[in-house]
């Protein structure tokens, strides 16, 4: 038995291809220069409010997200792109409203013969340096 109805799952705002450049690689040569650097994040919050007051303070301002998360990646250096990935969930479940966010970083030309590799984490509040 449980104590009320089952919580309903948090919604989505997905950020596709958002596209940077910035030192990413552990050789010397990965170190130059920057490098492009593809990312999809999926924020999960619960917009309800939202859908019915039509008001941006009711929801996640992704235009500012974005914006946050470039300033701190482009003028940034990481070895890994998993280090990369968890910077930018960081920056994210700062905001109050985002519950979790699931980050995808890929590094295009990092491989021969592949198109890209890339790193998927998921983070929540409990699991960042908030």
């Amino acid at each position: 038995m449980t104590d009320g109805p089952e919580p309903l799952p948090l919604d989505q705002i997905a950020i596709d291809d958002l596209r940077f450049r910035c030192i990413v690689g552990v050789g010397e040569d990965e170190r130059r220069e920057k490098q492009d650097i593809i990312a999809q994040i999926v924020l999960f919050a619960d917009l309800r409010a939202a859908g019915s007051s039509d008001a941006i303070e009711d929801t996640v301002d992704y235009k500012a997200l974005k914006k946050d998360i470039l300033e701190a990646v482009e003028r940034s250096q990481f070895r890994l792109i998993e280090a990369l990935a968890q910077s930018i969930a960081d920056i994210c479940v700062r905001r109050d409203r985002v519950e979790r966010v699931a980050v995808t970083v890929e590094k295009p030309g990092a491989l021969r013969f592949a198109r890209t590799v890339s790193v998927r984490i998921v983070r929540d509040r409990r699991t960042c340096d908030v």
